[in-house]
């Protein structure tokens, strides 16, 4: 058996070089497809990475907890009904990566001169700054020195809208329980710069404490953000939460709070494989002729190793293993070549030509491509599984031949 694999090998390794030229157009079409669908593979997969990440950011977390009206209605009217004390006591200790206890709310904040409504965060400045961007994102001024600092901090494109500057004092308005005007002055501490303009000119930061204060709600908040390990895999960190916290909360993961971004991942995990599937049915139709005419060049021979006792299976494992040769060289040349054109662009792809429209879509306007080794696997697993099936046809046809019929034919 031995004996006979290395037969087959030796013959299918030689016919496939019979013809250098035709083989090596093969092995370049094989090469360009497989770069083709691993480089934007890996564009594709840093643009929607780099929406989910900056989305899961703002959110922020990769779980939240609400009461369960807060969604419909986020006000201070729906509280989590445990403390934030208690909150802190449960949450403790857990091994989460990150997590923080926050104030979330409308609000409408008005300078000397401009009035804009934005969402009002009260967070605790030494957990938020593993859970949300604006700690690192300070461009002017300061973050937020504790839960009782009385400073805000905004975006810039707020400061621009409200026409105010760092150091001003701009009043704040919300509502509280009793459904009572809430309001309270501030200076502007700090100013923070995000990706998307959306992002700049609504969300607004105070200290947790003092948000507390001026909304007269006491020790209580309005969301848990949690990060887990991995973004991608967040239902073993939604059970965890949803155990040690009370029934008469919504725990939910970021794929369904925001349900846009949510669908992208799975669509992009849908297009790789569809993506690699029409790229080789194109390359199949130049596979398939390769082969076709290797078989109709050597139709005599064939027939006289057939009557000098090969058998059939021999010669239909024959130009299946020729396939196999030309599809490896080419899978080899090809994700050799799309790793050494992804590598250099991996510190980003200045896009901002085009960079309004992706803030649309929530994508920043440098792209950061994203080589995954299960991306590679799934394109060579294809390329493979197909090459072997658009060889059958050919390979099939070779072994049926009959050996006088075959030596006689012109």
């Amino acid at each position: 058996m031995t004996k006979q694999l290395q037969i087959v090998w030796t013959l299918a390794w030689r016919n496939l070089w019979r013809n250098h030229r035709r083989t090596l157009i093969m092995i370049a079409a094989v090469s360009v497809g497989v770069w083709a669908m691993i480089f934007m593979t890996a564009l594709m997969r840093g643009m929607v990475n780099d929406m989910i990440r900056s989305g899961v950011e703002n959110l922020p977390g990769h779980v939240q907890v609400h009461h369960p009206g807060f969604r419909d209605d986020p006000s201070v009217n729906n509280l989590i009904p445990a403390t934030d004390t208690e909150l802190a006591a449960r949450l403790a200790d857990r091994g989460f990566r990150a997590w923080s206890t926050r104030i979330n709310v409308p609000a409408v904040i008005t300078s000397e001169r401009e009035s804009r409504g934005v969402t009002l965060y009260g967070v605790d400045p030494a957990r938020d700054r593993d859970v949300t961007f604006v700690a690192d994102s300070i461009a002017a001024g300061r973050y937020l020195e504790s839960i009782d600092d009385d400073g805000l901090v905004l975006g810039r494109k707020l400061l621009e809208n409200l026409d105010t500057d760092l150091g001003k004092r701009v009043v704040l308005m919300s509502q509280d329980p009793d459904n009572d005007i809430a309001d309270r002055g501030f200076r502007i501490v700090g100013v923070f710069e995000a990706e998307l303009d959306n992002v700049e000119e609504t969300m607004i930061f105070g200290g947790k404490r003092t948000i507390q204060q001026m909304l007269r709600i006491g020790d209580r908040v309005t969301e848990v953000a949690v990060v887990g390990p991995d973004y991608r895999d967040v239902e073993p960190l939604r059970r965890e939460l949803a155990r040690i916290l009370d029934d008469d909360v919504e725990v939910l993961p970021w794929t369904e709070l925001n349900t846009y971004l949510g669908t992208m991942l799975r669509v992009m995990d849908g297009f790789v494989l569809v993506w690699t599937v029409v790229i080789f049915l194109a390359l199949s139709f130049g596979l398939v002729n390769t082969l076709v005419m290797a078989v109709f060049e050597r139709v005599r021979e064939i027939g006289l190793m057939l009557a000098l006792g090969m058998r059939p299976v021999s010669i239909l494992a024959q130009v299946m293993l020729e396939s196999l040769l030309l599809l490896a060289i080419g899978l080899a040349v090809g994700t050799s070549l799309a790793w050494a054109t992804i590598v250099p662009l991996e510190a980003g792809i200045d896009i901002s030509i085009v960079g309004e429209g992706l803030e649309m879509f929530g994508a920043s306007s440098v792209l950061y491509p994203e080589l995954l080794l299960a991306d590679v696997l799934l394109a060579d697993a294809v390329v493979l599984i197909l090459g072997i099936l658009a060889s059958l046809s050919p390979a099939w046809r070779a072994s049926r031949y009959r050996p006088v019929e075959a030596i006689t034919k012109v």
